[in-house]
């Protein structure tokens, strides 16, 4: 694998489904990412990569992926873990809610699996943080297991070659796409190559995804709920109690705050100990 810039892609697909499929694959074998989880089929390290990827940039998660592996290598150390422990290895992440629902997903393994990451999307599908996407994405590259599914980069590979005159389209109209056009006899390479010759296309041509019927843009992080929420659980990690008026001293909205807070609280993040607010204890 080469981390060079990608190359532009073929702007048309070739006629087959086996040369889209060499198309492909070439596309990867000559640009292909080397990233830290793909060199892994461990149940749990492909887990916590997936659930990192939602939402998340993939040099940012190349970084936080190690440091949060080595914090908690299984299933076993994560279901323990304290909320402060696990927020302290997940900063820079963002959506804290996805570590919540991480150490949640530990437990039901532990408790209902026997340590072991159930290989069925449908069951993954149950767990916390985990849509139906990405089930069937650890089905992928953990199991190696022939699943139907489209997540951004996929979509915007079929978008871009199958959709080329077509101003709307709906997942409905591509999954018969991927189906059709799926590499069986590597399932974990095709996806593989597949998100990498979406990443490239984002880069070389005008976003084929704003044609999705299911496009959304992505709001500014900057003055968001989002930003001090990050804030104020950040805070926590590093002084352990914080006042409201610490937190109006940089997002001077006090009823803002305080429905955040409340939100916080009613999500298990935050408690009240009279007018400070604290991590909860375990």
């Amino acid at each position: 694998m080469k981390s060079r810039p990608p190359s532009s892609p073929a702007p048309h697909p070739p006629p087959s489904t086996k040369g889209f499929q060499e198309f492909v694959l070439d596309y990867y074998r000559k640009e292909g990412r080397d990233l830290i989880w793909r060199k892994t089929t461990d149940p749990y390290h492909v887990l916590v990569s997936e659930i990192m990827l939602q939402q998340t940039q993939v040099d940012r998660v190349s970084r936080n992926f190690p440091v949060f592996i080595e914090r908690f290598p299984d299933f076993g150390s994560l279901s323990t873990a304290t909320l402060a422990e696990i927020l302290t290895a997940w900063q820079g992440m963002g959506y804290n809610r996805r570590a919540i629902a991480l150490q949640k997903c530990a437990q039901r393994v532990m408790t209902d699996f026997g340590g072991s990451l159930p290989a069925n999307a449908d069951i993954l599908a149950t767990f916390p943080g985990i849509g139906r996407a990405t089930a069937s994405s650890i089905c992928a590259f953990a199991f190696n297991m022939p699943v139907i599914f489209i997540e951004t980069n996929i979509r915007r590979v079929f978008i871009h070659f199958f959709f080329s005159g077509t101003a709307t389209v709906t997942d409905a109209e591509i999954l018969p796409l991927v189906e059709e056009t799926l590499y069986r006899e590597d399932p974990r390479t095709w996806y593989n190559a597949l998100m990498d010759l979406g990443t490239s296309l984002k880069k070389t041509v005008p976003n084929p995804n704003r044609r999705s019927a299911h496009y959304t843009k992505q709001s500014s992080f900057e003055g968001s709920d989002r930003e001090i929420r990050g804030w104020i659980l950040k805070s926590l990690v590093k002084n352990s109690r914080i006042t409201e008026r610490m937190i109006t001293c940089h997002f001077p909205d006090l009823e803002r705050v305080r429905k955040i807070l409340t939100a916080l609280e009613c999500e298990g993040f935050v408690a009240r100990d009279g007018t400070h607010f604290t991590l909860p204890s375990d």
